[in-house]
């Protein structure tokens, strides 16, 4: 079987397990605070050009999702996220188990625009009975989204505008952030992340980590106090320096966006053969998801051979799914599949 059904099937790059092996019997100092967290809190901050950021090293997503946000908002307030954010669909309540009210706006693109954001918060503070409802305290998106979709950096600078003018605080989960740079469509860099959002991380469990999300803050305000956030939420990992050490191998030498972009040109090869052949795509992803709408007795053929997620069903006849490229996506792999297609 080929699995395509998600991007963390396989473990760690090579060169991540080699020096994992070779500080392997190294003593350091735990938290955080050892050499190899130093060294990738400043690759990441060269990255960003901007020195004054402080960068945190965490170990899965929703785990990042559930400390950031729930240190961020006072007890009565609420997150504004895309209706498929990954926090209001794949997180099991985690940021209403904090306590926090997840404010879904529709979206058919995975994205929300400004004017979404301007809308919840004009009619909460236009209602005479606002007291009695979760007020709008931040805002939470995904880039690249959920679909695979990006914002370009109009509207993301669009979205930090209107952020601003309601002080609220703006979050980009980048766990997928390499797949979404690499994009031939993208026009928003680490640097713009650094400078329009108040929080965001990059994600390393998809792109070529054992495990791992660097967090980085840009806003003052949301530093202090955030290791006892991290701390009190089970998120400060003893061993800290195996998370510096993989973020130092992905950044030190571009590692990171070669394996992002290995990825995403195979996702394109898979998104020409489905377009090609003359199948409709849920969503217009230049990233490393897929969502062909195809045919249900070809999706039965397919799945003899190959893996991957299904998505909905579009009607009596057919379905979309879900197909996922990998920093460790073998060509052949992709070959195979696309002469497959071609030969329906």
């Amino acid at each position: 079987m080929i699995r395509f059904e998600s991007d963390y099937a396989e473990g760690a790059h090579p060169r991540i397990l080699e020096k994992l092996i070779l500080t392997n019997e190294e003593q350091t100092p735990g938290y955080g605070v050892d050499i190899y967290c130093d060294r990738a809190r400043q690759l990441i901050k060269n990255l960003c050009q901007k020195d004054d950021c402080d960068v945190h090293f965490l170990v899965g997503g929703t785990q990042t999702n559930l400390i950031v946000i729930s240190s961020i908002l006072r007890p009565y307030q609420g997150v504004i996220s895309a209706i498929s954010g990954h926090i209001n669909t794949h997180e099991t309540g985690a940021i209403e188990a904090t306590g926090h009210k997840v404010l879904a706006v529709e979206s058919e693109d995975g994205k929300i625009t400004a004017a979404q954001v301007k809308a919840v918060c004009d009619q909460h503070h236009q209602d005479a009975g606002r007291v009695h409802k979760v007020q709008p305290g931040m805002v939470y998106i995904s880039q690249p989204t959920e679909y695979g979709t990006l914002y370009s950096l109009e509207e993301l600078t669009n979205l930090s505008r209107v952020c601003k003018e309601y002080h609220l605080p703006l979050f980009v989960d980048g766990a997928r952030l390499g797949y979404g740079m690499v994009s031939q469509i993208n026009d928003v860099w680490m640097s713009d992340l650094a400078n329009l959002c108040d929080v965001f991380y990059i994600g390393g469990t998809k792109i070529g980590a054992l495990f791992g999300e660097a967090v980085v803050i840009s806003n003052d305000a949301y530093k202090q106090g955030f290791r006892y956030n991290i701390k009190q939420r089970g998120g400060l990992l003893a061993k800290g320096r195996l998370l510096g050490l993989q973020f130092e191998t992905l950044f030190e030498d571009n590692l990171y966006f070669e394996m992002s972009l290995h990825a995403v040109k195979l996702s394109m090869q898979l998104r020409q053969a489905f377009t090609e052949k003359g199948f409709e795509l849920l969503y217009d992803s230049y990233t490393n998801q897929q969502f062909p709408i195809l045919p249900n007795d070809v999706l039965e053929k397919l799945s003899k051979k190959y893996s991957f997620t299904y998505w909905k069903a579009i009607d009596e006849l057919h379905s979309a799914v879900r197909l996922c490229t990998s920093w460790a996506t073998k060509e052949e792999y992709v070959e195979q599949l696309v002469a497959d297609i071609k030969a329906l």
